[in-house]
């Protein structure tokens, strides 16, 4: 049991194991796939670099930083989150399960959308971001998870017993290891209906007729999370009090996900805000 897991390795969830880790809280940073600020080819913006720094430079000098200050700092992907009965969080990557007495999510904001024709018209209209949160309107129906790697699996699994028949299109990308479910391998065209989405059809003229599609590419990103525990949006931004504290008792959240000013310095003021909010939090549970 870990008194903090932070999901996010970005300056936002550093700064955040920083200042938990110097309360003498337990802290674990999970992190997975390329951080916005890696893409950084110089940052010349952000105080105490007169000669700037560049992207990656930053982003592994602070995860060293952690790691020296005593964080356990995992690569390692995040495929679910759950409150348990005893309102701590349970984390899964992998097949990995960690547990959490508070969290954090600065992961930024990964939700991809796949540029595939006809994918943003259907929207809430069979197009869904989210397996928990949608799955039950698609029960005994035909559906599809569109991704290959663990976080599709994750969202097939939240489908499997719901739905009437499931499918995984990986859209020209490898298959994953698995025969658990029907798996289509070829590139996507277009998605077509009416009202609604009716079918995927492939680059080869062939259909596959659906009545939802379930978008899981890359990794799970901060408002992917949120669905899944029921935080509060705007958008896809998380809502957040001053204090980085979410709409449930013990999650909170920092940087890039959180929307606002995308830059450095205002993901290190709010990583070091939830930090501290956290160790208010676990101090107030003890009482």
């Amino acid at each position: 049991m870990y008194d903090v897991i932070i999901i996010g390795a970005g300056p936002a969830g550093i700064s955040a194991s920083l200042y938990a880790k110097r309360a003498n809280k337990s802290v674990l940073v999970l992190y997975h796939g390329e951080s916005q600020l890696e893409k950084a080819h110089m940052i010349d913006n952000y105080y105490g670099f007169p000669g700037g720094i560049t992207g990656t430079q930053l982003y592994e000098d602070g995860i060293a930083q952690a790691k020296e200050l005593g964080v356990e700092v995992k690569n390692e992907e995040v495929t679910h989150i759950s409150m348990t009965a005893s309102m701590t969080y349970e984390v899964t990557s992998n097949d990995k399960k960690y547990e959490g007495k508070s969290l954090i999510l600065a992961t930024g904001n990964k939700k991809v959308r796949p540029n595939i024709k006809g994918v943003a018209d259907f929207e809430g209209k069979g197009v869904s971001y989210c397996a928990i949160c949608d799955g039950f309107f698609y029960r005994k129906k035909t559906v599809a998870v569109l991704g290959a790697g663990d976080y599709a699996l994750s969202e097939a699994g939240d489908l499997e017993n719901i739905v009437g028949k499931l499918y995984l299109l990986t859209d020209g990308q490898q298959a994953p290891d698995t025969d658990k479910y029907e798996i289509i391998t070829k590139k996507i065209a277009e998605i077509r209906g009416d009202a609604k989405i009716g079918a995927v059809v492939f680059e080869d003229g062939s259909e596959l007729e659906l009545n939802g599609l379930f978008v899981a590419l890359g990794v799970a990103g901060g408002a992917d999370f949120a669905k899944k525990l029921g935080l509060s949006l705007d958008g896809d931004s998380i809502k957040v009090n001053a204090d980085m504290s979410t709409n449930l008792p013990g999650v909170f959240s920092c940087g890039n996900v959180t929307g606002g000013l995308l830059q450095v310095c205002k993901a290190v003021y709010e990583g070091g805000q939830a930090g501290l909010s956290a160790v208010n939090y676990l101090k107030s549970k003890e009482k």
